[in-house]
Parts: C-alpha cells; structure tokens; sequence
C-alpha cells in the first residue's frame, strides 16, 4: 500500500529514530512495527519494546497510557484503587500486589523522608527524587504524584508538571493551597482565589501536551478554607480547564459525596479514604462506585502500619528479643529483588563469571569441570582459559602429613539451590591444589578442606564429607578417589 506524503514523513523519521537509537513514543507506532523488527528499547515513559522472530514486536503499555485506559474503563469497570507508597520498597510491594496504580503521598513522603509532618517542608527537588526512585522500583504500575500547589504560581507550575513527566509519573495532582499548605483533615486551611487557582490548573492542562500525556488531577481544599459550594464551583471549574480528575479534599459526608459526583460533569472523580479517623467518611468500594467515583486512593495505610510495626519492634528489640513478625532472610532476598538481580547479572557475565545452573531431574546430565590435571606441575598464580572453559590453579601441591598423598584425590563442591531445588553448581578440584578454591567458590572461604580430606575415607562415597547451608543455598562437599 503506497504511503501519503504525512505518511511516509512518518516513516522515515521513525526509521531515522531505529538507526540512532532514539526512543520512539509507542502511541505512534502502531502498524508501523507491524512490518519491521523494533529497536530493543526501554525507558520509562515510553515503555518496553522487544525484537522479536520475524517481522514484528512486543511491547508493554506505557504507564502513562495504561492509566488513561484504566480511567476510560477499557480494562476495569469497576473503582480503581490504589494504595499511597512513599519510596522504592513500598511502590515494589504495592505493584507486585496488583494493584491498578500508586499515589505517592505528600504525607507519607515528608515523613519517611524527613520524619517531618506534612506542612509544605517537602520542596519540588526532593519529591521529584523520591518519585523517580519510586519509578525505577517497579515496573508498569502507573503512579500518580503529588506536586502540592505546583511550587510556585502558573509558570511553576508548567516547570513542575513537564519534571513529573519527565520523571515517569503517569499523573500529577495541583492543589489550591496557599503555600505553605498542609494536610487536607488538619486545621488552618487557606486557599488561593478562584482565579489564581484555575490559572494553576490551565497551566497544568497546557503543559500536558509537552508532558507526554500526563494525567491532571485537581484538588482543592475550598470544602475546609471556604465551604462546599466554593468546592464544588471550583472543582467544575477545573473540570472545564481541562482537568482529567478533579478531587475535593475532606468531604465530611455521604451525601457531599453523591453531591460531588452527580454534580461535577467533564472530569473523572477520585475519593479519598484518609484511615484511623480523617474527615471522610471510609467506605466500601462497591459504595464509592455506586456514588460515582472512579477511582480511590488510601493515603496513610502503608505509612501506618509500618509506623505501628516499627514500634513494636523496637520494644522487642529493646528487651532483648528478636520479633516475631520478621521475615527469614531469603524471604527479605525476594523482596528486595535478589533474585531478579543475579538472573540479570547473569546475562551480562563473563565468562570467567558464568555458572551453568541446571535443574534437577532434567534430561541434561551434570559434567562436573575437570579444573586442573594433577599429574602436570605449574608454578605462579591461576588464570582462567576461555578455550578449554576451565580454570588452571597454578601452584605445587606442599607437602602432606597423610599416608595418601592428597593428589590422588578429588574434592567435589555442589551447590544447590534449596528453595528450587536447581543445582547451581557442580564441580571438581584435585585435592593438592586447594588454595584458591575459595575465590572461585566464596561459599566455602573459611572452611577447613585439609580437614575433610584427611578425616575422610579412602573410598568413593555417594554420601558428601561435610555439608552446610549459606544463603540460600546447600553446598555439599564430596571426597572422591581419583581413577
């Protein structure tokens, strides 16, 4: 099919892209991919593109995209809802719990980051950090942050929403607050005038189109500084400046809240269900959905019971006791991402660094590496040979106080994986040329092999000589005669 003169521009400026290396915003490929294998790219605003076999490509949702879809209901029509993280380990949690996005909480922020209450002493610079840290911790799940007033007036404000989306929010949220502004439920609200505060949000909706696409979310706290007619006016105002959800903070009541989402027309609705003792009525999902919201935000939830956890802790700490509720090390390994991490480090190794792993019960057999010949000599420190895949530990065996000499021996090492069962490792070394074990196999530094040689029988046995567990893994050691 010929290509239009818009077309074929297209075409060749995304072809231009590929042979750079420049990343290419997803929403304008489609069917342009379909014919030509995609340049391996990643970023966080335009999301995953994979190579694939053929003539085609894979790629997950940019986050940005993905919550338009979620708020344009093509994947969900029921409530959203998302928990409010505050830094790297709280956003991984929540994403691996499916949730549809995060919030990143201005509360919670000023609070795991400064210990410091919500009260304006947060600036730009550090909630612009703690975001992108939030980002790099997961994966796809959109988040939305929030940027208080905008840091300043209208030009602020366009400064503050290009830097979110730069950043990889998904959505950022603008409130009316006169600066220094302070939590939604506690006393001593003041906001800007009407004026002002829709000039913030049309600011907002303008740098938008500069922003890829970022989600607007306009609060304002008239419901607490004024009344609820000023809310509401402000809150369609909003709407009409191009906001994509507006959000009335400290609603008091049921019925302000039907009022709230049968009035508001233009802009999706987003309740907030602020735990142990806000203003706002908690309800259930089914209950806010019925009301009209579309999606809810739980802003204290992660903080809290991590404040509570915290605390007991620390008491039993304090005694003398380790708690009760602490993980085991291996499950802190996963949640932290261990395992993803050495899965990626392996793609990268060397070859001096790569370790077959080969699960058990496979069809492929394990051949333990014949490291060194013990009946060659070698003088000087070990290497590595790429050709032979083996590595060469180049010193003369010292003398033996054993009736048999330790060359005519082999010392076997096999690691495991204990908790799936693959055996990451299986491998002989002669008995003579120990020294430098430790630095191939760090597992076993510190652990005495001249002991285990001589206290071990003459004959091969199926049964390892000496057997431990370190990090996960099981390491068997093996005394086994050489033929």
């Amino acid at each position: 099919m010929p290509l239009s003169g818009g077309c074929l521009r297209k075409h060749h400026a995304m072809l231009g892209c590929l042979s750079t290396g420049h990343a290419v915003p997803l929403r304008h490929t489609r069917g342009f991919f379909s014919n030509h294998i995609a340049l391996c790219t990643r970023s966080k605003q335009y999301g995953r593109i994979a190579a694939l076999p053929g003539n085609g490509c894979a790629y997950t949702i940019p986050r940005t995209e993905r919550l338009r879809q979620l708020l344009d209901g093509q994947d969900s029509n029921g409530l959203l809802l998302g928990p409010a993280a505050y830094d790297g380990i709280s956003a991984k949690l929540a994403e691996e719990a499916n949730f549809d996005f995060l919030f990143m909480s201005g509360f919670s922020v000023a609070a795991a980051r400064l210990g410091k209450p919500d009260t304006g002493l947060v600036c730009y610079s550090e909630m612009l950090e703690q975001g992108r840290q939030m980002i790099e911790a997961t994966r796809t799940i959109p988040i939305i942050g929030d940027a208080d007033t905008g840091y300043g007036n209208a030009m602020n404000v366009i400064r503050t929403v290009q830097g979110y989306a730069s950043a990889g929010f998904s959505g950022i949220l603008i409130e009316d607050q006169v600066w220094p502004k302070s939590c939604g439920h506690v006393k001593g609200k003041r906001v800007i005038p009407r004026d002002e505060a829709i000039a913030r949000i049309r600011a907002a909706c303008d740098a938008r189109q500069g922003g890829q696409d970022i989600v607007i979310v306009a609060r304002t706290d008239a419901k607490q500084a004024v009344d609820f007619q000023e809310a509401l006016e402000r809150a369609q105002a909003f709407a009409d400046a191009g906001a994509d959800i507006v959000f009335v903070d400290a609603l008091e009541t049921e019925a302000e809240m039907r009022t709230f989402c049968a009035q508001i027309h233009g802009a999706h609705k987003m309740a907030n269900m602020l735990e142990g003792g806000g203003k706002t009525p908690i309800c259930s999902p089914e209950e806010l959905d019925k009301m009209g919201f579309r999606l809810v935000a739980y802003p204290l939830s992660l903080l809290g019971v991590s404040i509570k956890a915290m605390r007991e802790a620390l008491v039993d700490l304090k005694q003398g006791n380790i708690p009760q509720n602490v993980p085991d090390f291996q499950t802190l390994q996963r949640a932290v991402g261990f395992p993803e991490y050495f899965e990626q480090e392996q793609r990268y190794a060397t070859a001096i660094d790569t370790i077959p792993s080969i699960a058990v019960g496979s069809d492929a057999s394990i051949e333990p590496d014949v490291i060194l010949d013990p009946n060659e000599s070698y003088a000087g420190a070990s290497y590595y040979s790429a050709a032979q895949d083996t590595y060469d530990i180049e010193k003369p065996p010292g003398p033996s106080s054993s009736s048999e000499s330790p060359r005519s021996k082999w010392l076997r090492f096999k690691i495991t994986d204990t908790r799936t069962g693959n055996v990451q490792l299986d491998t002989r070394f002669p008995a003579g040329f120990l020294d430098g074990v430790a630095a191939i196999i760090p597992q076993i530094a510190g652990v005495d092999l001249q002991q285990i040689i001589q206290r071990s029988t003459s004959s091969p046995s199926s049964e390892p000589a000496f057997s431990f567990e370190a990090d996960g893994d099981r390491i068997d050691i093996f005394v086994e005669d050489r033929y």
